[in-house]
């Protein structure tokens, strides 16, 4: 008989049954989940109402968090400007290159203007005008001075050299497609105790004299935005209040990008409408007249006095 052999016995220790697949069936589920999504997407699409379709196509023309901030884009779908059931859309910021031309388009008006005003007659209220241009535009100042004045004491009459400045002013500016704002402001010295008539008329009656004369002349329908009256709030010489030339108009020709710029805050809520946006000077409870109508309600120049030393 053969001695008994030992029994031999082999374990193999073999992995899981998930280790020989990988993850690879995810990447293939996801792709599916994928496909479905986008295709229950286009079903729904087709099968929308044509607003619907608008607004898709519109947001992915010009995607962005809120209505208000926009970007120019190539997909069809919503025009510029404004879309049925959104906000204004902003247009995008000018590039240095078109702030540049309407600068120098700015300065060239200012030149005509200064060229216009070379006649000998107007040699007196000449060099009471200023030009500047800053961000908010060509800002152009009629001033005052001691016994130089464009108006008649104490009123909002124009005197003839006046007009003829003006209507000088307000032919070059119609050239132009800008808006235009006509500020009124006074010094700081009131009328007698008991006057209905205040500095508040007097400066919104000046600004819309000056106003009409300007659209007599060639300025186009609805060029004018705002005509202001600020009496003494935004004085130009703040240490002498009882300076001449705080008395002024100031005609403000808006450049395109400030006025975009205002139109984005409006749009957005940061300026309620009606309201100057931050740049611009905020009147206190000034004579504000949103239309180039009469500012205020009050008796007109001609029926209102005012003391003699007061212009």
């Amino acid at each position: 008989m053969k001695p008994t052999q030992p029994v031999i016995i082999i374990k193999k220790n073999r992995g899981g049954h998930g280790g020989h697949h990988g993850g690879a069936w995810k990447v293939a589920y996801a792709d599916f989940v994928t496909a479905m999504m986008a295709f229950f997407l286009v079903m729904w699409l087709v099968s929308s109402s044509p607003d619907v379709k608008k607004s898709v196509a519109g947001y992915f023309r010009d995607p962005g968090v809120f209505d208000f901030e926009k970007s120019r884009g190539m997909m069809q779908g919503g025009e510029a400007g404004m879309d049925e059931g959104r906000a204004p859309e902003v247009t995008s910021l000018p590039d240095a290159a078109a702030l540049t031309v309407e600068r120098k388009r700015m300065e060239e008006a200012a030149e005509h203007i200064r060229d216009g005003l070379q006649a000998p007659e107007l040699q007196d209220l000449r060099d009471q005008i200023e030009f500047s241009v800053t961000e908010e535009g060509l800002r152009i100042e009629l001033l005052e001075k001691d016994g130089s004045s464009f108006f008649d004491s104490g009123s909002a009459v124009l005197r003839g050299e006046s007009v003829r400045i003006l209507s000088v002013i307000g032919r070059e500016l119609g050239t132009m497609t800008n808006d235009i704002v006509v500020e009124g402001h006074t010094d700081a010295r009131p009328f007698g105790a008991g006057q209905q008539y205040s500095n508040w008329e007097l400066s919104a009656d000046r600004a819309n004299a000056a106003r009409r004369v300007m659209e007599a002349v060639g300025l186009n329908p609805g060029q004018v935005q705002g005509v202001r009256g600020f009496a003494a709030t935004h004085l130009r010489l703040a240490d002498a209040p009882m300076d001449p030339r705080n008395r002024r108009v100031s005609i403000i020709v808006r450049s395109q990008s400030y006025t975009r710029r205002e139109q984005a805050l409006r749009a957005s809520g940061a300026v309620p409408a009606g309201a100057s946006s931050p740049a611009a000077p905020t009147p206190t409870p000034a004579a504000v007249a949103p239309a180039p109508e009469a500012a205020a309600t009050a008796p007109t120049p001609a029926s209102a006095s005012r003391p003699p030393a007061h212009d």
